[in-house]
């Protein structure tokens, strides 16, 4: 048996194993129930193929009792307290001098994770406010976080039995409710329309389509929303008439430790001219193909320019001569990701004009520039907002900005590094996690502090 062969037995029992754990099976069987079985499959080969991948991650322990997950669980106290004449709470806790955060939401996505989560809990914690967060599904962790908390924020939680437990027990200890979403997930309107589904089974379409309504009640149930683009917020003001407010991502001590160290041990140069392109989910090849009839001729031009493509990316896509010049890393860590990054010598981040896409943050901008890499955005979502065109990055308005862009960086290495550095310090100093008004609306930190 060859190393190759060896490789492909043992990812393949490493999926084995994931798809017949208990957890795994029991959610599966869930969806059969609720989604029926066409829908369950199409879940389950989505997921075994992440783990085929390397890209599913899980926060919840394989121990996890599943009588913890019932959306039961808090119905024995709550009957005991109703009949001890406790049930209701006189009034909300409201001690000026302590405030606590707890955070419960879907915290399966890495990135996700990040940016609306961990993110979050550090920007409190940096105001001085107590902040803890759970998975949704941890139980006896939300029910404790439940219980010493002043306000709450709800992450990226559609409507289920299990949320609106969680939902009627902080309404019982009368908790103001924040509402946090960074993708249009309640928009049937923006995944219609969205190209990178075509890249999902149908199936999967479906399921995301089904959900939309969901995640507009959840939404509609809170005191308040944030979002994290202005983009967003004005397609979240269709489906809601709840106060919508923005908290953009920025880059917290994380990002800014592990992109200096991926640029301080970025390889010595070998005189190649890299172009990346970033892709954090399936279905990005429809955005490259925005510009892709400018990278062809860009990276073919000359014999050391090459084409950096990173995360979920579809090579099949990619014209041949292309593809034979293009270099490609999957999805990996966080860290394994901005290594490969700051070896690049610009960053593109082309979107198709479309409803999703208009909703879009900075990230891929935030990493770029973590690792002293220029980029070159299109005037799609909210990318433009955190470059200062010819300072920072470009912003390119058509497709023949991109090449005069790309051949600029190309001719000038020396002022290459120059706008990645200054990239990297003005995400140093204004786009690091501070109370300030482009990053995080006030009436949010007024919620938290009134």
């Amino acid at each position: 048996m060859t190393a190759i062969d060896t490789n492909i037995a043992a990812s393949f029992m490493r999926v084995l194993r994931q798809a017949v754990r208990p957890p795994h099976l029991r959610r599966f069987w869930t969806a059969v129930h609720e989604d029926g079985w066409r829908l369950a499959i199409a879940k389950a080969r989505h997921f075994l193929g992440m783990q085929w991948r390397g890209s599913a991650h899980t926060v919840l322990r394989e121990k996890t009792d599943s009588s913890q997950k019932s959306p039961q669980y808090l119905h024995g106290i709550w009957q005991e307290l109703a009949r001890g004449n406790a049930f209701h709470v006189n009034a909300p806790r409201c001690d000026t001098n302590h405030r606590f955060v707890a955070i419960i939401g879907d915290l399966n996505l890495p990135q996700c994770r990040k940016y609306r989560v961990e993110q979050l809990a550090g920007f409190w914690h940096a105001q001085d406010i107590a902040c803890e967060f759970a998975h949704y599904e941890d139980l006896p962790r939300v029910t404790r976080l439940l219980s010493l908390a002043t306000h709450l924020v709800e992450y990226r939680l559609p409507a289920t039995p299990l949320t609106e437990m969680l939902r009627y027990e902080a309404r019982r200890l009368r908790l103001p409710i924040l509402y946090d979403i960074d993708d249009p997930l309640f928009s049937v309107s923006a995944y219609e329309t969205y190209g990178n589904m075509n890249a999902i089974d149908p199936m999967m379409k479906q399921h995301f389509v089904a959900r939309a309504p969901r995640y507009m009640s959840m939404m509609n149930g809170a005191d308040l929303i944030s979002v994290s683009t202005p983009g967003l917020a004005q397609h979240a003001a269709l489906y809601s008439s709840r106060p919508i407010h923005v908290r953009r991502n920025f880059a917290d001590p994380v990002t800014l430790t592990e992109g200096a160290r991926a640029r301080a041990r970025r390889p010595a140069r070998d005189g190649a001219f890299r172009v990346a392109f970033a892709s954090g989910s399936k279905g990005h090849e429809v955005d490259l193909a925005e510009i892709v009839d400018v990278i062809e001729p860009f990276i073919m031009a000359a014999p050391k320019r090459r084409l950096l493509m990173l995360g979920h990316i579809n090579k099949g896509t990619l014209p041949k001569a292309l593809l034979a010049r293009t270099d490609a890393m999957p999805f990996s860590t966080y860290e394994a990701y901005l290594a490969a990054l700051a070896r690049a010598d610009c960053a593109l981040m082309p979107l198709a004009n479309d409803l999703f896409n208009q909703c879009k943050s900075a990230v891929r901008v935030i990493d770029a520039a973590a690792v002293s890499v220029p980029s070159i955005v299109g005037p799609v979502g909210d990318m433009a907002s955190m470059i200062t065109h010819g300072e920072t990055g470009y912003i390119a308005q058509n497709p023949e900005d991109w090449l005069t862009y790309l051949n600029f960086l190309t001719n000038r290495p020396d002022r290459a590094t120059q706008i990645g550095e200054a990239a990297r310090q003005t995400l140093e100093t204004e786009w690091s996690g501070q109370a300030s008004t482009h990053i995080i609306d006030p009436e949010i930190l007024e919620w938290v502090k009134r």
